[in-house]
């Protein structure tokens, strides 16, 4: 009777083993044409590395298949080479179905069977049509540089880039706004619109937190939302030094000096230019949006430098030949600073999120306006100058 009751419970313990196994196992297969014979590898995608979990041989018929083990929803790398892979959010006892070809299988692919998955494939899309729209924009931009009819052009690029901008950062907020509980919302938190960018798609601190603390609350052994969670919190605690801001637009008080060097090196305060008007203009050489707005703040410069309206421009960059080789470039003939180190003090205390940004102030040194663009920056300049 013992021995039927031991292996009973040994029976028992097997199935509930064997139970939680399939519970955990995952497949991810799928057909990749003109790939036969070729490898794929699977890793796993960890927050500051790569685990391999091994390849496999593509068959005639262009089939693989993977199987592994997740408890939680997890980031795995399906790759061809180093710069040919897709990624996938993979949750355990999803059956992934992957179809694409090889010869553009990180750009266009197709994925089913993985909720998570289809998510990031349609986040990745979303930014990489933006990113082309963007690109196509400042290619054409460079190319019609030096047109008779430019200047009469630009400002519609202009806003036509401004547009697509914030077009896709209504689209990826409201995406973590529905999706607060989605380990996606985590991608579509990081994602950038070039990894030269020190901002963050999403810039809505608020929508971050309440992401962050609902992810934590059901993957806190995740390593991707320990460190959502960790860098909200020190957001949150920058948030201290951007009240700056607010502080100087509701009291009206002369705008915080800022003391930076030239290319040269020599120390430019903004508290010397009191008595003009001066825009004080945060910008990256690196920053498409950034330079698209040069030539037109080249043209309102010619326009009223003779009038006591000057400059400031603050860098963010950190490569000294890339600002220099710009203020060349774009013919930037006011006064430009930046310790190449991203200028943090002077960001922080104007509260600075993204570039390019910047601040109208009066003769008297006080703000008058913030972040004006085109005509309104113009007539504001001129008021001003009256």
């Amino acid at each position: 009777m013992a021995k039927k009751i031991s292996y009973f419970v040994l029976l028992i313990a097997v199935i509930l083993v064997s139970c939680s196994k399939n519970e955990n196992q995952f497949t991810i297969s799928g057909v990749i044409t003109h790939a036969e014979g070729d490898t794929i590898y699977l890793e796993e995608l960890h927050t500051s590395s790569l685990k391999s979990l091994g390849k496999v041989k593509i068959n005639k018929k262009g089939e693989f298949k993977f199987e592994g083990q997740t408890s939680i929803p997890t980031y795995y790398l399906l790759k061809l080479d180093e710069r040919n892979f897709i990624t996938l959010l993979v949750d355990s006892a999803e059956n992934v179905v992957v179809s694409a070809d090889a010869a553009n299988f990180h750009r266009e692919y197709s994925v089913s069977g993985s909720t998570g998955s289809e998510q990031v494939h349609m986040l990745d899309s979303k930014l990489k049509q933006t990113q082309n729209k963007l690109d196509s924009l400042q290619s054409l931009n460079d190319l019609y540089e030096g047109n008779p009819d430019y200047d009469a052009v630009r400002p519609k690029w202009a806003a036509e880039y401004d547009r697509i901008v914030e077009e896709q950062i209504e689209f990826s907020t409201n995406f973590v706004r529905e999706n607060p509980f989605s380990m996606a919302s985590v991608l579509a938190l990081y994602q950038k619109f070039n990894p030269q960018d020190r901002n963050y798609i999403v810039r809505d601190l608020q929508l971050m937190k309440t992401a962050a603390s609902a992810l934590n609350s059901i993957y806190p052994q995740s390593e991707q939302v320990q460190a959502l969670y960790n860098n909200t919190l020190q957001f949150v605690r920058q948030e201290q030094a951007d009240r700056m801001k607010k502080f100087i637009q509701e009291q009206g008080e002369n705008s915080p000096d800022i003391v930076l060097p030239d290319p040269d090196g020599n120390e430019i305060s903004l508290s010397s230019l009191r008595g003009k008007v001066v825009l004080v203009h945060f910008w990256s050489a690196v920053d498409r949006g950034s330079r698209i707005q040069n030539p037109v703040l080249v043209e309102l410069y010619k326009k009223y430098k003779n009038k006591g309206f000057e400059i400031y421009q603050v860098s963010i960059d950190q490569n000294r030949a890339e600002w220099v080789d710009a203020i060349d470039q774009d013919k930037l003939s006011w006064i430009n600073v930046g310790d190449m180190q991203g200028s943090v003090l002077a960001s922080r205390i104007y509260n600075i999120q993204s570039v390019p940004s910047n601040y109208l102030l009066d003769k008297d040194g006080s703000i008058a306006a913030k972040n004006l663009q085109g005509p309104g920056l113009e007539k504001a300049v001129a008021n001003l100058l009256k």
